[in-house]
């Protein structure tokens, strides 16, 4: 994300100060102003306010690219593998659904569980 890491840099901040701002590891915050890992809205909410200017003046949308491992071959005599990958660039949105998906099971989960313990301890 050119405007993200040139904005960064003019500040001079480091990757790792900027990490810190997300609560993430230098090695994702790094991977995120790539563009290999999608920046949440509100970690750009985060990064332009340590940045001090809007959302808009740093925001870049790119697809996401998913990488495919379909087409794995595993050669017994020698031990190794090979592989060959194929990417995809999808739609932030579709990404962004799944994401809600995910949240909306992770919360289901957790409801199964109280209720588990409910019934276990026969209350």
């Amino acid at each position: 994300m050119e405007k993200l890491r040139s904005l960064r840099k003019q500040r001079g901040y480091t990757q790792e100060y900027m990490s810190n701002i997300l609560s993430t590891d230098v090695s994702n915050y790094c991977r995120k102003e790539n563009g290999d890992v999608k920046i949440f809205e509100d970690e750009w909410e985060k990064l332009a306010k340590a940045l001090d200017v809007s959302v808009e003046d740093i925001k870049e949308e790119r697809g996401a690219q998913v990488q495919n491992n379909d087409n794995l071959t595993f050669n017994d005599s020698t031990g190794n593998f090979q592989s060959t990958n194929n990417y995809y660039n999808l739609p932030e949105y579709i990404l962004e659904n799944q994401q809600d998906y995910i949240n909306l099971l992770k919360e289901q989960i957790e409801a199964l569980k109280e209720e588990n313990k409910r019934l276990k301890s026969g209350k």
